[in-house]
Formats: structure tokens, sequence, C-alpha cells
């Protein structure tokens, strides 16, 4: 019998890889969008506004989806709190009105970035405002759904299409932007493929509660960007570097996740970074 899965951000970054992979594996996939749906072969594409609790709970009752994965959000912006935070409860308290599983995405922005590596135990310490809000989402998700699987994962590098870091590291390098890099901003990327794969797996183990799924590899924002560079065949000395301490800015700093737990559970493959960004081979 073929299962039904709801996918909230479906034209994003990693809700579209999520899609497709889940179509491969023959679920029923419905994919949410804000603005406009993507081109991916079996989608039923819905449009939903996650601030407003009766549209989420209109959709999902017609979906009767046996599994929803939230992806949704928004870095920054006008309704970023209320998109993030109250649309993860709203999705929570739907999903779990109708029964269904829950895999709901989060991030390592819920850490302050002094004590790495984090472990799941570890109690959300945000210092920015987005952070703040991906950490009142993960307490409203645990407290209305507690059976939900929290996924926290780290920078989404992904090539089809180029994720949003990647496509900075090229302007840079083709001089149409000048930003420099941190080389004190830790992070462990993670392949948007590997990623989706994981999520996937996930839908059926009996797992409730925060799990890391990030890449093995911890790097520095200057370090993730040489390796865009170079797997583009592009020139890093052509990327500036900097610090996170000279700029003044109050970002957390070092982001890695201890993903023990993720080994143990999981057996999709997580490469690491210096894998999935080595050069491109030519032809």
């Amino acid at each position: 019998m073929t299962r039904t899965l709801l996918i909230t951000g479906a034209s994003g970054q990693l809700g579209r890889r999520v899609a497709r992979a889940a179509a491969a594996a023959r679920w029923r996939v419905t994919g949410t969008y804000l603005r406009e749906p993507v081109e991916i072969p079996s989608v039923e594409w819905k449009r939903l506004d996650l601030q407003h609790r009766d549209d989420v709970d209109a959709l999902v009752c017609a979906t009767r989806p046996d599994a929803v994965v939230h992806t949704a959000f928004l870095l920054a912006g006008p309704g970023f709190w209320t998109i993030n935070a109250d649309g993860a409860a709203h999705v929570a308290r739907a999903t779990a009105e109708v029964g269904a599983r829950l895999i709901h995405i989060s991030s390592d922005s819920i850490f302050d970035g002094e004590h790495a590596p984090y472990s799941e135990a570890d109690a959300p310490s945000p210092i920015t405002p987005y952070g703040a809000s991906k950490a009142a989402a993960e307490t409203a998700v645990g407290a209305l759904l507690p059976g939900a699987a929290i996924v926290r994962t780290s920078l989404i590098v992904d090539d089809d299409p180029l994720d949003n870091h990647s496509r900075m590291i090229m302007d840079i390098a083709a001089g149409r932007r000048s930003v420099a890099l941190f080389t004190d901003e830790i992070r462990c990327p993670i392949a948007a493929a590997d990623l989706a794969a994981a999520v996937i797996e996930l839908i059926d183990l009996p797992y409730a509660g925060p799990l890391h799924v990030v890449g093995p590899d911890d790097v520095s924002r200057y370090e993730l960007g040489t390796l865009v560079a170079r797997r583009y065949a592009l020139d890093p000395a052509l990327l500036a570097a900097s610090t996170l301490a000279e700029s003044g800015l109050r970002r957390p700093a070092d982001l890695r996740l201890d993903t023990g737990r993720a080994r143990d559970l999981l057996r999709t493959p997580l490469r690491g970074v210096r894998e999935f960004l080595s050069p491109i081979q030519p032809v």
C-alpha cells in the first residue's frame, strides 16, 4: 500500500531533496511552498503559509499523511518568528491529530557556540533571534508530539541546485561580491542528499527527541569556502579571510555536534565535507 508523505517547505533546498528521495522510494508526496513550487516529478503541490493555523490544520486533515517532514523555515525578516516557532507548533499539533509520524528539522543554531561539541542532552542556549526561534520550535514540537524526531543539522551543501553558501563563494571568486569568510566560525556541513536520505530512513525508526545529523568534518567558514572554490575550479586565493572576533558580530563560534547517536542509529552514510566537495574531475 502506497504511503503518503507531506513535506513542508518542499520547494526549499532540503525539502526538494527529501521530495525527490521520497518519490524515488515510492511515497505519494505532497509538498508545500510559500511563493512558488519547483518542478519535481510525482509531487503534488499545495501553497501553505505556516502562520495560519487553520490552513495548516485543513491541509493536514485533507492530506491524511502517514508522515510529515517539516523543513520550512525563515532565516530572518518579517514573520520569521511566527513561521519558525508558531508554524512548527501548528504542524506538530495537526500531525498529532491525524496520528502521523513527524520529522522536525532543527538547527545547530540553538546552541551558543561556547561549549562544543554538543550532544543531544545539552540544553539549548541560543544567542541569535533565529536560534531562539528554532529552540522555541523544538520546545513546542516536544510538548505537542513527544514521539516526533527532531533532527538538528548544520550548513546544508548541495549542487542541484547550488546552495546559498556555495553560490556566495562563487560570486566572491567572480568578483561579484566582497565578503570576508571567518576562520574561527566552525560548522559541520552536510550534503543535502545525505541528510534527505537520513530523514527518509528515520521515518520508519522508533526514535523520538533530538538527533544530531551532520557531517563528520568540522570546518571553518573560510575552509568551506576554499573547498567550494576548488571544487568548481575557482581560485581560493580570491577569498578574503577574517575572524568572527574581529567582526564584533554576536554569532555562535563553534557549533560542532556530537553525532555518535546518529552513527549508531542510521544506516545512511554521512559523508564529510572534504569528500563530497572534492574537485570535480574533467570529463
